[in-house]
């Protein structure tokens, strides 16, 4: 896993090498893009406790890239449509919030903390930092997972 979570992470540094890679507690972000233009600059940053509010896409990594057969979750459109998920229930495209805390599960908590409005990002852990030893609907026991998140708000009040 941690092999396939670097190649993963080198293949997309490799693609936008604007791309800012922070590695916290067994989780790694990757920025991959500065879509307002604050490199260098001080911007909110979500804390634990915060409220963040995303579309996302996860998906079990089983080799240094994610493919539409491995998405197991999303709330974004353009990513189910090219998925080939045909979902009639429109609701299951709103955007989710929630508050960084202990009920998620520690690697997406962890890659979430720090995130800043607008981010688009790849956040991505072991099966260590997941779901464990328990399989969790499509996911399977002991997965990588990937998340791919666009931020769309943060709050720490």
């Amino acid at each position: 896993q941690e092999t396939n979570i670097a190649g993963f992470v080198t293949a997309q540094t490799n693609a936008d090498p604007d791309a800012t890679v922070t590695y916290k507690e067994g989780a790694v972000r990757i920025v991959l893009h500065d879509t307002l233009n604050r490199q260098g600059l001080m911007a909110d940053t979500l804390a634990a406790g915060g409220t963040v509010s995303f579309y996302y896409a996860g998906y079990t990594l089983t080799s240094t890239k994610i493919a539409n057969s491995n998405l197991f979750t999303t709330n974004h459109r353009t990513t189910a449509d090219a998925a080939g998920w045909k979902i009639s229930d429109t609701t299951a495209f709103r955007i989710e919030t929630l508050t960084l805390d202990d009920a998620l599960i520690p690697g997406l908590r962890q890659g979430l903390e720090g995130v800043r409005n607008q981010d688009e990002c790849y956040i991505l852990f072991s099966g260590k930092y997941g779901y464990g030893s328990h399989s969790q609907g499509t996911i399977p026991a002991r997965a990588a997972l990937v998340y791919h998140i666009w931020v769309n708000s943060i709050s720490n009040e």
